[in-house]
């Protein structure tokens, strides 16, 4: 949760790379062509460099053909791998690729005039795309792309550099995709159908209809349409599109809205309530039995579970040494006088060293019966995803579904996405939230260790202020989150996160403007948000540590909201 490896260099280049975004490309000229050799990397590494032999094909996973580019970061190596593109002087051209992974990065350089560059976070296959024009005397630029610094291994696929023959040779131009296949119905909520639908090879972008008009064009395999009545049923097809032009729609398929109603999980979690995470680990904050965390505490999120050797399980072993001798019959005891006292006690899943993949459904099954179990165990009223290192959106939401299931409408799920997991509905944090509205208590992303971020308004936030909690909260509840799921996580003292931490009076005003459009900065919701859950704070022992400085000013605040 705390200290995470991406402040200070990362932080600058997240805000160059957001500030050089670009929408996907249009369609191309009719004379222009693709000038990369061996885009789709079927014929290896021919015709690009890795550093530090950082670069890879691999079979699997490929976005197009049957390969694709792997690429490794190791200690202060990034993995990049790029190509010389031959050019023609004074021409614009479109580069794009199709990534997946931990902050994967595309860019070119040697244009003679502004080198370009442009990235994402998601961990399925992502397009990204931006533009650049040469130079009088320019005659080739390297194209390349690379991942970050402690990061896992990314993916690149479908390479391509549109624009006036630079002489050099290159890959074909793309034939219209095929019509996609396997279009399903993933998630409903009272408001909104989320679709998945099976990768099309050569497609750059997909169109969504429902009931034959267009109403989203998404760079991904799914897609989350919103804004829908309740109790009402609507038909859905998909087509697949790339330069040269958009295939037939699919099959139709039929999703239909749950009852009205804001969704969410949860039982008799308060309408507003303040979470707090406790650490099973001592790292210098006071030592709490659980018996000790603050009354103002609503749900107590125990940190972590541990990954197991079976993909997606998880295990929990309470750190008797490290607490003071405290023993597991203490621990269940005080979870059960917790939960009379109307607390809810949940079992957080990640961390900033977290290791649990859930990428398939077997690993998905594994997941949910693990939880479940330790919820039987040791009584936990639910489960906490704080997966720092990505997540898959359909096997998690799938997971928890399963988790439903077995345990019940009273199930508490909660979730503590980074800042840059909720830029975007498209990323799978987002996408993850928005499948399971319907079970979802609430989303208390970490407005901490974060770079400086774009809010709904478009603008850039640096962390630290009023603006930053209400603009960066404005994109979960203009993104189909109900109020009553989103809360503002913070750190409560300085020495519980490396960057970020705020007074409880700033976490009071950010609740009121969001809530009452009172005590704003120079951002304003276009309309307030009462029903908005609460706050979160890292952690209940560094609360500790400040004497409860955190919980004593912001619990009773967000009580009375």
């Amino acid at each position: 949760m705390p200290g995470r490896r991406w402040a200070g260099a990362l932080a600058a280049a997240v805000i160059a790379s957001v500030l050089s975004l670009t929408g996907l490309a249009g369609q191309a000229q009719a004379a222009d062509v693709n000038n990369v050799k061996n885009g789709g990397f079927e014929s290896g590494l021919s015709n690009w460099t890795c550093s530090a032999g950082s670069g890879a094909t691999v079979s699997s996973p490929v976005h197009g053909g049957s390969a694709a580019l792997k690429g490794t970061p190791a200690g202060q190596d990034y993995a990049q791998c790029s190509q010389s593109v031959a050019v023609k002087p004074n021409s614009t051209y479109t580069l794009s690729a199709w990534v997946q992974g931990s902050y994967t990065y595309l860019g070119a350089s040697g244009t003679g005039t502004t080198d370009v560059s442009t990235w994402t976070p998601n961990t399925t296959w992502t397009q990204l795309s931006t533009t650049f024009t040469t130079g009088a005397s320019t005659t080739s630029v390297t194209v390349w792309t690379h991942g970050w610094y402690g990061q896992p291994a990314y993916f690149a696929d479908d390479f391509s550099v549109f624009g006036p023959d630079g002489g050099g040779g290159g890959d074909p131009a793309p034939t219209v995709p095929a019509t996609p296949a396997g279009l399903a119905v993933s998630g409903t909520t009272s408001s909104s159908v989320s679709l998945a639908w099976n990768t099309v090879s050569g497609a750059t972008g997909y169109n969504v209809y429902q009931g034959g008009s267009k109403v989203q064009s998404v760079s991904g395999t799914s897609a989350t349409v919103s804004g829908l009545s309740a109790s009402t049923s609507y038909s859905f097809q998909v087509s697949a599109t790339n330069s040269a032009g958009e295939s037939a729609k699919s099959s139709a398929v039929t999703g239909t809205t749950s009852a009205s109603g804001g969704g969410g999980g949860g039982g008799t979690v308060p309408a507003h309530a303040v979470t707090g995470y406790w650490q099973n680990f001592n790292n210098g904050a006071t030592v709490q039995k659980l018996s000790a965390v603050q009354s103002q505490y609503d749900i107590i999120a125990v940190a972590f579970a541990d990954a197991t050797s079976t993909p997606g399980a998880v295990s929990f072993t309470l750190d008797s040494a490290g607490l003071g001798g405290y023993t597991v019959d203490q621990f269940k005891a005080d979870v059960k006088a917790k939960q009379a006292a109307g607390k809810k006690v949940i079992i957080s899943i990640g961390g900033q060293n977290g290791t649990i993949s859930v990428n398939d459904s077997s690993s998905a099954t594994n997941f949910a019966n693990s939880v479940y179990s330790l919820m039987q165990t040791y009584g936990f009223d639910g489960v906490d995803i704080d997966l720092e290192n990505g997540l898959n959106a359909t096997y998690m939401s799938q997971a928890l579904r399963s988790l439903s299931g077995k345990a019940g409408s009273s199930l508490v799920i909660t979730m503590a996405p980074q800042t840059i997991d909720m830029q975007s509905t498209s990323n799978a944090y987002f996408q993850t939230a928005l499948n399971i509205k319907d079970i979802l208590t609430v989303v208390n992303m970490q407005y901490y260790n974060s770079g400086s971020m774009l809010g709904c308004d478009g603008k850039v936030y640096s962390q630290g202020s009023v603006d930053f909690l209400t603009a960066l909260a404005c994109i979960q509840l203009q993104g189909g989150l109900d109020a009553s799921q989103v809360g503002l996580g913070l750190p409560a003292s300085t020495s519980g996160a490396g960057s970020g931490y705020v007074s409880p009076t700033i976490v009071n005003n950010a609740l009121d403007c969001l809530t009452k459009l009172t005590n704003c900065g120079s951002f304003k919701p276009a309309k307030a948000y009462p029903g908005l859950r609460g706050a979160m704070t890292w952690s209940t022992n560094w609360d500790a540590s400040a004497g409860n400085a955190w919980s004593n000013a912001v619990g009773p605040h967000v009580h009375a909201l």
